[in-house]
């Protein structure tokens, strides 16, 4: 049987009605469903620019734009294999952070107990701590794939542990991830000094910087696949891309990839067991002409693709 895919945009126009993702029905009963697309609206841990809050609204205004039904790039007709809806925004406390990460991983628990993906849309990166323990008491340890141009794990920040800076290192200290199978892609930019860079690898994390990448290409995002090695987590933060291309970001950095080579890379993931994917850090009072949340959800596309890639058609 058909499960839930977006309404046929040649009889209801993606201009009209409620913005959901990619115009996906809103559904919070999620039997049958494969992938719950579920809002993260919280920006609390930010060390920078705050709004990344109303990212999630923004993503969804902005898969209007978006054509679905066929990716030529992983040849698959998506809502053939996967059944998705939009789930709605997980709760959250203004200003709170623990008890915001509890209540989104709350939500997030629920769509991993009905069997479905969680593809979650921020909020700042400290959204991610939620997003894997949750994913992790599914699953077990994880694997991870980070597209994104800090590394994300400082000891702290201004005294604080659960900020957006050093979600990763958390993250290895809850035995979320295992940085052995874990990837960090595309960082860029000066650090204090070289014993951080000397001790993000000291925590077993591959370490590929952006100008690195840059030479290396898809290699080093399949090599980050394999690496993996079974059920992992991708994140995917628009500051990954030039500021040129997603200008609507926390914490910009220039010097990266322009949205062409972001999306290539991103692309280059086929093969890795995703039980849970998001995009984060989308600011919209920055972002003209919808460049970043075009392109934030343009990247939460090639990330159902490549979910729907490792499926059947659906009988």
């Amino acid at each position: 049987m058909k499960g839930y895919g977006p309404l046929d945009s040649l009889g209801s126009p993606r201009r009209a009605g409620v913005a959901t993702f990619l115009g996906l029905p809103q559904v919070t009963g999620l039997e049958g469903v494969d992938v719950a697309c579920v809002g993260l609206p919280f920006d609390a841990a930010v060390g920078f620019r705050v709004g990344a809050r109303f990212g999630p609204a923004a993503l969804r205004e902005a898969s209007r734009a978006l054509r679905s039904e066929y990716s030529p790039v992983q040849r698959v007709a998506v809502f053939d294999r996967l059944s998705a809806v939009d789930a709605g925004d997980a709760p959250v406390v203004p200003g709170k952070v623990e008890r915001s990460l509890a209540l989104m991983e709350e939500m997030l628990t629920q769509v991993h107990e009905a069997g479905a993906v969680p593809l979650g849309f921020g909020g700042d990166h400290s959204v991610l701590l939620a997003e894997l323990r949750a994913a992790a008491q599914r699953h077990g340890q994880l694997g991870l794939v980070s597209f994104d141009a800090h590394y994300d794990t400082w000891t702290e920040e201004s005294d604080e542990r659960s900020t957006h800076g050093a979600v990763l290192r958390r993250a290895v200290a809850e035995g979320l991830i295992d940085p052995k199978r874990s990837s960090l892609l595309g960082m860029r930019g000066a650090v204090s000094s070289a014993a951080d860079v000397d001790a993000v690898r000291e925590l077993g994390f591959l370490v590929v910087p952006w100008h690195d990448l840059a030479q290396l290409g898809t290699g080093m995002v399949e090599a980050a696949v394999e690496r993996a090695g079974g059920k992992a987590f991708l994140t995917f933060d628009v500051d990954f891309v030039d500021p040129a291309f997603a200008p609507g970001t926390g914490t910009p950095a220039v010097g990266g990839p322009s949205s062409a080579q972001a999306l290539a890379l991103l692309q280059g993931a086929r093969g890795l067991e995703i039980v849970g994917a998001d995009v984060v850090e989308v600011l919209p009072s920055f972002d003209q002409s919808q460049l970043t949340a075009l392109l934030g959800v343009t990247a939460a596309y090639e990330i159902l693709t490549l979910i729907a890639a490792g499926r059947p058609v659906a009988g």
